[in-house]
């Protein structure tokens, strides 16, 4: 059997973390930057860094429509952060000229938990991942607001101020937290995720 091969989008943001952890979850990982990379990929992760700045990039690199085809396709995408907004229907708080991919049925309000000041980290039980809760890292992160019929929430806060905002989703084979699980060590997420592209392809 081939090897499973899974792109990182290397536009922006935290790439070098996330191949380190796929490629831990036993993944072929290579990055993302052009068409013909994108369709040598059986699965793709959107890192966390600057949605409005990955927006931009993704145009500029001629990737919004392979990628949204991609998706339609059945693609299993994973976005952490600003690939959780990248993957949103609905962005709320973010720039007027913002678009992302509008995978997942939801709206995510961009930014909502503070600025970078705010930074904080909680713990975060996952559905369908065993071991625990997460030490989950939230960075400038963005929550979900709504979820539509088809979304399976897999993840709140349980704990502090933010409790019971929704953090963690997936709709078939699109995944998305808010947190940053590919800058803790822990891959469990990055396993997950892995399984999920070995199942779908």
């Amino acid at each position: 059997m081939t090897a499973l091969v899974i792109g990182v989008l290397a536009l922006q943001g935290d790439v070098r973390e996330h191949t380190a952890a796929l490629a831990a979850a036993g993944a072929d990982v290579r990055p993302v930057r052009r068409r013909e990379e994108l369709d040598a990929v059986d699965g793709l992760v959107v890192p966390g860094g600057e949605s409005t700045t990955i927006s931009k990039l993704v145009d500029i690199f001629e990737l919004r429509e392979p990628i949204d085809k991609r998706i339609a396709g059945g693609m299993p995408v994973y976005g952490s952060c600003a690939g959780m907004i990248m993957l949103a229907g609905e962005v709320l708080d973010g720039r007027p000229d913002q678009r992302g991919f509008a995978g997942i049925d939801m709206t995510v309000r961009r930014n909502a938990f503070g600025r970078q000041v705010d930074s904080f980290e909680a713990p975060v039980d996952v559905t369908g991942v065993d071991g625990g809760p997460f030490h989950a890292v939230f960075i400038r992160a963005p929550w979900v607001e709504r979820v539509g019929a088809g979304v399976e929430v897999l993840g709140t806060v349980t704990e502090g101020p933010a409790a019971g905002r929704i953090v963690a989703v997936r709709q078939g084979n699109l995944l998305a937290t808010s947190f940053h699980p590919e800058l803790t060590g822990d891959r469990r997420l990055h396993a997950y995720f892995v399984n999920l592209v070995r199942t779908a392809r």
